[in-house]
């Protein structure tokens, strides 16, 4: 198999709508923060959201300060297949739009729970709803 069609496999594999797990450094001598998020990978960035129903995430906190975080999927069924992306986050909204977030839930869930997610979390703005974007950098891959 050819790099551009290794590529390909790891692109499609990381485009499926896994749960992912975000994996950041933190800052106060505690371990990296891990914990499970829904994303959208497209066009080569990854974009998640952090801080929903209002409540404070202190991976918000965590990623803006370090600008960089690893997302780690996986199929466990089967043979195990993991992608681990290393990425440079580029772009942090703190207001996003009802389409961003909807292109995200909406991988997840119905479109008409996706729209009523987004409408939920934007329609009482607490500023702890954050959406952010990171550009791919380094890849771990096993099993592909």
């Amino acid at each position: 198999m050819g790099v551009g069609s290794a590529v390909g496999v790891r692109d499609e594999f990381f485009g499926r709508p896994w749960v992912g797990v975000l994996g950041v450094a933190s800052d106060d001598g505690r371990p990296p923060l891990t914990v499970p998020v829904f994303y959208a990978y497209v066009d080569g960035l990854v974009t998640f959201f952090t801080g929903t129903q209002g409540r404070k995430a202190r991976k918000t906190r965590l990623i803006a300060r370090a600008k960089q975080v690893s997302l780690c999927v996986q199929q466990t069924e089967g043979a195990l297949r993991t992608v681990t992306a290393e990425c440079a986050v580029v772009r942090t909204d703190r207001a996003p739009s009802v389409d961003q977030v909807v292109a995200i839930a909406g991988r997840y869930m119905p479109a008409t729970d996706a729209r009523a997610f987004a409408a939920a979390e934007l329609d009482a703005p607490t500023g702890t709803f954050v959406l952010f974007t990171a550009r791919p950098e380094r890849w771990l891959e096993m099993g592909l």
